[in-house]
């Protein structure tokens, strides 16, 4: 069976010279919300727009659900829905108008029912007599994603949609694309939000540019590539440590007065144990350890700042 989306040996470079995309590969799983993570100019959007049909290749393969992006434009465009970053539509339509409208663009019926439960899941519903010059920015970028889902897409990219908007209206998108996941609908979400990227997706792809560093399970990325630290908090500062300790990763700090122990994948337990014991042993108390996991944030700022 082919995923939703397949791209093979993918080359963007613009009339300019300059290279956007350069040996892209990728495959989207069904039904996942996929992240794409990359600084400003790292090609995410021009990746968006190519497989939306709205931009060309230089060379390479795309297909949708099987279908060949150029060959099958029609057929691949109406598989999709996008919400772009830009707030293009007309600012004198209505609401409601504006997402019957859409719909209409694909050759699809009226279906009135389907665009009021999109406008009340969107908070919208108040306001479908109003024209889109009326609206706030986070209300007209809920009005966009209302137009992406209204000719009912099977695969949705979200690009930026909660850029400029509210934590209110945010965690209220989250909740909308968690409930489009649950209806099998594929997402492609770029964001600068690491920590959204972090609560939605269940792979994350990290682009800088224009490669593909890296494409990962969220969970097992944070797993591999993550740091996992104790620090210790202690009764008395100290100025070194003996050199008993060297085989363990520790780093002192805060004048003395933490240390920091940075704890191997394998065998932290027993490891963990047996650095408490050589602290007893050589009469270095604390009064305090907690633990951190490296976020996210934490390893994609080291993998784009390797590159």
């Amino acid at each position: 069976m082919n995923h939703p989306i397949e791209i093979y040996d993918l080359h963007k470079t613009f009339a300019n010279g300059v290279i956007a995309l350069e040996s892209v590969n990728l495959e989207i799983e069904e039904g996942e919300i996929f992240a794409l993570l990359g600084p400003n100019g790292a090609g995410k959007t021009t990746l968006i727009k190519i497989i939306c049909g709205l931009s060309t290749v230089s060379s390479g393969n795309i297909s949708v659900m099987g279908l060949d992006i150029d060959r099958h434009y029609k057929e691949v465009r109406k598989l999709i829905g996008l919400v772009p970053q830009e707030l293009h539509t007309d600012m004198f339509e209505t609401v409601w108008d504006t997402v019957c409208f859409t719909r209409g663009l694909f050759g699809l019926p009226k279906n009135d029912r389907l665009v009021q439960v999109l406008l009340r899941e969107l908070s919208l519903w108040e306001k479908r007599g109003e024209i889109m010059a009326n609206l706030s920015g986070g209300m007209k970028r809920r009005v966009l994603i209302a137009k992406a889902l209204a000719h009912e897409p099977k695969i949705l990219f979200l690009d930026e949609p909660t850029a400029g908007v509210d934590v209110e209206l945010r965690q209220d998108m989250w909740g909308l694309i968690r409930s489009y996941k649950k209806r099998g609908v594929t997402t492609i979400l770029t964001t600068h939000f690491i920590d959204e990227a972090e609560e939605l997706s269940d792979r994350v792809g990290i682009i800088n540019k224009g490669k593909l560093v890296l494409v990962e399970d969220k969970k097992s990325l944070v797993s591999k590539l993550g740091k996992k630290q104790m620090i210790l908090k202690l009764s008395s500062p100290i100025s070194y440590l003996p050199e008993i300790f060297n085989e363990f990763k520790i780093e002192i700090k805060n004048s003395g007065e933490i240390l920091e122990y940075t704890m191997p994948d394998t065998d932290q337990g027993e490891r963990v144990s047996k650095l408490i014991k050589m602290l007893e042993t050589q009469e270095i108390h604390f009064k305090n350890i907690e633990t951190i996991q490296s976020s996210l944030e934490d390893i994609f700022v080291r993998l784009v700042s390797k590159k």
